[in-house]
């Protein structure tokens, strides 16, 4: 366990003057290993934070390049990085936020492979992708690997947020939901539309991304209650916060 530097413990002196976090919290969060699916919309402010709280190794990935468009709510991005790679504009952020993260990036969409081989080497998975198929894939892998998951998604003026951890079970002896105790089935093709169609308000991602950010935060140092079993709903437009409690769905029992 690679202590804290006299430099590190000033960067992060507000945490650590925190009770709840502490020296002890601070070390958890150095000696984590957090892995981002994608440095999109929702990837931008969960890699910012998380970089800034200084989680030793953060890795992500992703497959695109960063393009005019994204800059309204891409904020780990800039004009200067149209163009580049987007594991390489945020890899330039996060380095230039802070020098003491270790930054593992991946130039390809996660897949079920990618999880084979690489998962149990994090500590922690956050889901920012923007489609069904790979939230899905991204809830069996964690599920395997037994990490948490962090999932949220948005769309237009609405976001979301959860925490799987389908491999514990609560005091009652019932393991945790899983991600289709959630959504039994895939929305069909076409139903919920991309916000390359609909649109999205730029701050939103902000609001979801940094509630993830929080429940990571939480799980790695061990305070406060992280959203298992919990659907957090964020409605921007009424500045409304709602939350949904769902539960593991039991098998039926055969006629």
């Amino acid at each position: 366990m690679e202590a804290l530097t006299p430099e590190e413990i000033e960067r992060y002196r507000r945490h650590i003057l925190l009770p709840e976090i502490g020296g002890a919290g601070q070390q958890a969060l150095k000696n984590a290993r957090v892995m981002v699916i994608g440095a999109g919309g929702l990837g931008a402010p969960v890699l910012l934070y998380l970089a800034a709280a200084g989680i030793g190794t953060l890795g992500f990935a992703d497959d695109d390049r960063v393009s005019l468009s994204n800059l309204q709510r891409q904020v780990i991005h800039n004009t200067g990085t149209i163009g580049e790679e987007k594991t390489a504009s945020a890899k330039k952020t996060i380095a230039r936020l802070n020098p003491h993260v270790r930054v593992v990036t991946f130039e390809e969409r996660f897949s079920s492979t990618w999880a084979h081989d690489h998962l149990n080497t994090f500590d922690l998975l956050i889901d920012g992708s923007d489609n069904f198929d790979t939230r899905y894939m991204a809830a069996d892998a964690a599920e395997r690997a037994r990490i948490p998951l962090v999932t949220g998604a948005v769309g237009r003026f609405d976001g979301s947020v959860t925490v799987l951890k389908p491999y514990e079970s609560g005091a009652d002896g019932v393991p945790g939901p899983t991600y289709r105790d959630l959504f039994p089935q895939k929305p069909p093709e076409g139903l919920v539309p991309a916000c390359a169609e609909t649109g999205v308000i730029g701050a939103l991602t902000g609001v979801i991304g940094t509630l993830m950010a929080m429940e990571a935060i939480k799980l790695i140092t061990g305070i406060g209650e992280p959203l298992v079993g919990r659907l957090l709903l964020y409605d921007a437009l009424s500045a409304r916060f709602d939350t949904i409690r769902y539960k593991r769905r039991q098998p039926k029992a055969a006629e």
